[in-house]
């Protein structure tokens, strides 16, 4: 059997999650990447997407993130989101919201810089949208 570890999900509004676990799922920048017990320590920002966490009993649990970063230990995980709620209290209006912020944004980039991260966050939050709707 897998060994647990500590995890915790804050969010600036609040600590969503704090308990043992034995796998923890993160949507990095640079691609999902999966924590077990002993990582090596690392530390990544995270793009927004869905998280997901295994307890020792073996039940899988999903946050949605949007954007932050993880710091992982051999001891444990903190994963410190821009905004997270759990993924049966995601609202697709507020999604919606957010990919038409980044329509918006995208259109009124002038530099090509600003262009590409916003086209970058439009495709983040498309795929997340995605995901939430296999979920």
């Amino acid at each position: 059997m897998a060994e647990a570890f500590q995890f915790e999900l804050v969010s600036p509004e609040r600590l969503l999650l704090s308990e043992q676990v034995i796998e923890v799922v993160v949507p990095g920048t640079e691609g999902y990447m999966t924590v077990l017990a002993h990582h090596a320590p690392l530390m990544a920002t995270i793009k927004p997407g869905v998280v997901t966490v295994k307890t020792p009993d073996g039940k899988p649990d999903s946050y949605v993130v949007f954007g932050g970063f993880v710091d992982v230990t051999p001891e444990g995980c903190i994963l410190l989101a821009e905004s997270a709620v759990h993924v049966t209290d995601i609202k697709a209006d507020e999604l919606q919201n957010r990919i038409k912020d980044a329509k918006e944004d995208f259109e009124d980039a002038t530099t090509r810089e600003e262009k590409s991260r916003a086209e970058d966050l439009l495709g983040q939050l498309t795929t997340l949208q995605d995901a939430i709707k296999a979920a």
